[in-house]
């Protein structure tokens, strides 16, 4: 994710105030052009606007670099949930109803609040899931 810098400008910053209507992934209405112009390093699509000047800004989210690291996955880190036990939110867009069946027959729990699906760690990577894979959740609300 992206994350706003301070600077010692005395004009606010112009991503402060712009509000985003509406984030897409490749693929979608809206992304094919960025699409053909990024291709798989294109992660997503965001439409901003900014009330102040009426005006709307595309802006795009890219992989800039792929490489292997020698960190530890967070999974390993002392007093961390086990995997086969951990509980995970992934994304499962509306229209995949295969998937969200499949999601459901391991026992996936539908958060309707962070419209996410809530699986087991054994369960999302069964499925080949890990890389919808958007938020932990522990078991505890």
């Amino acid at each position: 994710m992206c994350e706003a810098h301070s600077t010692s400008f005395s004009t606010p910053d112009p991503l402060t105030r712009m509000q985003i209507k509406a984030t897409m992934k490749p693929g979608q209405n809206g992304t094919k052009k960025l699409e053909q112009k990024y291709g798989d390093r294109l992660v997503c699509v965001r439409y901003r606007y900014d009330p102040a000047s009426t005006r709307r800004y595309t802006t795009v989210e890219l992989i800039e670099d792929d490489a292997p690291t020698s960190a530890a996955p967070v999974t390993d880190a002392p007093g961390s949930i086990p995997p086969d036990t951990q509980r995970l939110g992934v994304r499962v867009e509306y229209w995949e109803n295969e998937l969200r069946e499949q999601v459901k027959a391991v026992g996936g729990i539908w958060r309707p609040r962070q419209k996410l699906w809530e699986m087991r760690y054994v369960d999302v990577v069964a499925l080949g899931l890990e890389s919808r894979v958007v938020a932990q959740h522990g078991d505890n609300p």
